[in-house]
């Protein structure tokens, strides 16, 4: 069920409708914004002992990836550019391509994560982020108490 009612039954309105919205993102199923840049989704976990962040980002290497810790905020970022360039015939026929790709994603910690013991790991086209958590803000095992 849709909440608002598009009319599909004229198509011009409609590629207006997506040309001039003011929402550049769309609603986070394809991971494509409206202008065709990419941003990697991203998995979030927690078990007993830390916060887990995994960030789908195949094709690149660890390199391409800054993070960056500041105020609380965890920023993950990259710029990635490629150029091409072929000549054929002694140099009168010449085909240059290139592209450039970018993404930043930043996340709050939690206050129960310790900054200082985050560590990351780039596998398989997945980059992989531990948050572990504080000693005091870990559950605590179940203990018996003594009656005096």
């Amino acid at each position: 069920m849709n909440l608002v009612k598009r009319n599909t039954d004229n198509w011009l309105p409609s590629i207006f409708d997506d040309m001039f919205k003011t929402d550049w993102m769309d609603n986070g199923n394809s991971g494509m914004n409206r202008i065709g840049t990419s941003v990697p989704a991203v998995n979030i976990s927690e078990d007993d002992d830390a916060f887990h962040l995994e960030l789908a980002a195949p094709g690149m290497t660890k390199k391409d990836f800054n993070l960056e810790l500041d105020n609380g905020v965890l920023t993950i970022s990259s710029e990635v550019r490629k150029e091409d360039e072929k000549k054929e015939n002694g140099g009168r026929f010449t085909r240059r391509e290139f592209s450039y790709s970018s993404f930043k994603r930043a996340f709050s910690l939690p206050e129960t994560a310790d900054p200082e013991k985050i560590s990351a790991q780039y596998k398989e086209g997945v980059l992989k982020i531990e948050l572990p958590k504080r000693e005091d803000a870990k559950v605590q095992a179940k203990r018996m108490i003594d009656i005096k």
